[in-house]
């Protein structure tokens, strides 16, 4: 009588000259020595290799679907020749009766993490194979198949701009070349800010007679002025005025919600969604100067406000928070802080449900198991057993108005599938240019990395069937937000704390404005967050404009769905 054993047990299925597939799954086998199986021995134990194609021995199963696939496109280069091989690989899973719905997506996840880490990523067919049967044999006794399909495809060229492991912000700086447009964002960072063509030219290592001229170009144009003491702002498109002290806004005409930006295009975004508007600037010489716009979103009056910071600093996110001391001290009827803008989203790659993809928008919000909205990560460490250490601060609000609302909003939204900031995108829209315009679908693609120069692209989750017609749509997910340049410096990291605290988006550290907006004794307040990149939002990328003006959008129809208080 011949033992039966379960193995993990590799078949192929069939192979053509641009196409492999094969077929590894769980199974009780004969260990019969006359059979076709090659039996793994010593620490591979428990592998066997199917020699035949014609029977699999899992007909039934074959019949049926997947219950999760995912695609990803590998990009590997050869080192000697500087040439890359681009294929395309699919693996579906199957899983044991007993493996609850609501598991298979988070442990497919998880599994493919493992198979594609950095610094284990196989270079090789035999490599990546014999990977996906060890991690089935010793980690998912729950996977009971997996077929994967390996196609190559015709060369192309690889994608640029691709890195998300590394922390490549100052070196993107220094390879910036000058230009109107690039001269122009500065001016726009550092806006309500003056800044002078020294600071310029000092900030980017720039030559400091060409910053002058494209400055004089800049003025030309209309887009950018002069001050005193040598400093240069940017030209509002809406009528500004500029004030020595604010005018006296009466009791009725108060703002009762600030809005706090940090870019010139999330200003632009929330300004073209204000009605009635008006704004007002103050220029001082010494600490920050301050913008103020006001005027009405549905029921309430608000006051919308752009920090002061150029880069993304600590020191400048402190003077950041100064600027929310003021703001709050000047406008005390404001009870809700939105703190809008762009950020970047946690991609998931077998959940739809689960996936933020460019230009859906995060509210922060709780998670299932945790009691924060937001969280900054002040250092991360690595334990010899591979284990992450992370040490937080957390925030979250004393009262839950804008989350509640919000949390509303979105299942109103996915039981009729109307979605109200569709609306005001288009109205936002038709008040901005072209750079506010929503970005072919296919310029979202989402990367992984899997070592010093080879990259994966990663297929989103398909739709579900009966969303097809939201397909395009931006989603509106609720959950934590994070932060921190300790774990934004490499993608594993960032995935690892974003998994520990249930992160959807990360930003550029707010941390010190979240302080700030506590310490004036504001209870409710709510971080959104239009996703521009896979990263913290500060990636150069087109979805930029889009993204704010899709946290705009989500802001003004939470704020129109408030209750007014007057």
């Amino acid at each position: 009588m011949l033992d039966e054993a379960e193995q993990i047990i590799m078949t192929p299925k069939g192979k053509t000259a641009t196409t492999t597939t094969l077929l590894v799954e769980r199974k009780k086998i004969k260990q019969d020595p006359s059979s076709s199986l090659h039996v793994a021995g010593g620490e591979h134990k428990g592998i066997v290799i199917n020699k035949n194609t014609s029977d699999t021995g899992t007909l039934e199963m074959d019949q049926m679907p997947p219950d999760l696939s995912l695609s990803f496109r590998v990009f590997l280069v050869n080192s000697a020749t500087g040439g890359h091989t681009e294929e395309n690989r699919t693996l579906s899973f199957w899983f044991k009766p007993i493996c609850h719905h609501h598991e298979k997506p988070s442990m497919t996840q998880e599994f493919f993490q493992k198979l594609v880490h950095p610094k284990e990523f196989p270079r090789d067919y035999v490599g990546f194979i014999k990977k996906i049967m060890k991690l089935m044999q010793n980690s998912y006794p729950l996977i009971q198949k997996i077929q994967i399909e390996l196609k190559l495809q015709e060369n192309t060229e690889l994608p640029q701009n691709t890195s998300l492991s590394k922390d490549e912000h100052l070196e993107e700086l220094k390879k910036i070349e000058i230009t109107e447009d690039e001269v122009l964002k500065i001016i726009e960072s550092s806006y309500p800010n003056p800044i002078t063509v020294e600071h310029i030219a000092k900030e980017r290592h720039w030559d400091l007679e060409d910053v002058k001229n494209h400055v004089n170009k800049l003025q030309e144009k209309l887009l950018v002025k002069s001050l005193d003491h040598g400093g240069f702002t940017r030209i509002e498109t809406n009528s500004v005025q500029v004030v020595k002290q604010m005018p006296i806004i009466t009791k009725a005409r108060q703002p009762t919600i600030a809005i706090i930006t940090a870019q010139y295009c999330e200003k632009l975004a929330v300004d073209a969604l204000i009605d009635d508007k008006e704004t007002f600037v103050r220029y001082t010489t010494v600490g920050e100067s301050n913008v103020y716009t006001l005027g009405n979103m549905g029921p309430h009056r608000i006051v919308c406000t752009k920090l002061p910071t150029i880069g993304h600093t600590r020191e400048a996110m402190t003077a950041a928070g100064n600027t929310i001391t003021r703001l709050l001290g000047t406008f005390q009827d404001v009870d809700h802080v939105f703190l809008v803008g762009i950020g970047g989203g946690v991609p998931h790659y077998t959940d739809y449900s689960r996936h933020v993809r460019l230009g859906d928008v995060v509210v922060s919000h709780v998670a299932p198991d945790r009691r924060f909205v937001y969280t900054y990560c002040d250092n991360a460490t690595k334990t010899e057993a591979g284990v992450f250490n992370f040490e937080c601060k957390e925030y979250c609000p004393s009262r839950f108005d804008i989350q509640e609302t919000a949390l509303q909003l979105k299942q109103e939204c996915e039981s009729s599938k109307a979605t109200p900031w569709v609306k005001f995108i288009n109205e936002g829209s038709s008040h901005l240019d072209t750079d506010f315009v929503r970005p072919s679908a296919e310029s979202d693609k989402l990367y992984m990395c899997v070592g010093e120069h080879d990259i994966i692209e990663v297929a989103h989750p398909s739709v579900p069937e009966h969303l097809k017609s939201m397909e395009g749509v931006p989603r509106l997910h609720l959950g934590p937000i994070a932060s921190g340049r300790a774990v934004l410096r490499d993608e594993q990291l960032r995935q690892a704390f974003a998994l520990r605290c249930s992160a959807l988006a990360f930003d550029s550290e707010f941390d010190s404005v979240i302080e700030s907006v506590i310490g004036n004794c504001r209870e409710c307040f709510a971080v959104v967050r239009g996703v521009a990149d896979y990263r913290d939002g500060t990636r150069r990328s087109e979805w930029q404009g889009f993204a704010a003006l899709a946290a705009a959008s989500v802001t003004k129809a939470i704020v129109s769905a408030m209750t007014s208080t007057s």
